[in-house]
């Protein structure tokens, strides 16, 4: 990646950080709405490396409820 694909990477990733433990998901536009102030490159970068990085979350949840869905189901005593 490029330096503001890298950058904006590196401020989603410790936004979510932030927004995970306190809730406030009105953070990410507060955090933009300073970066577009300079770059309005940078604001998108941002907004989309979010994106990209709350997608990727919520396929990691779902991914680990199948895995462990399946581990419930192989663990489970068989009939007869």
């Amino acid at each position: 990646m490029g330096i503001v694909e890298d950058v904006a990477d590196e401020l989603a990733l410790e936004s979510l950080k932030i927004i995970n433990a306190t809730g406030d998901d009105a953070f990410v536009q507060r955090v933009a709405d300073t970066i577009g102030g300079s770059s309005q490159t940078m604001e998108e970068a941002y907004l989309t490396a979010v994106r990209v990085r709350r997608a990727e979350q919520r396929a990691r949840e779902m991914l680990k409820t199948i895995t462990d869905q399946m581990a419930r189901t192989l663990e489970s005593p068989k009939d007869g």
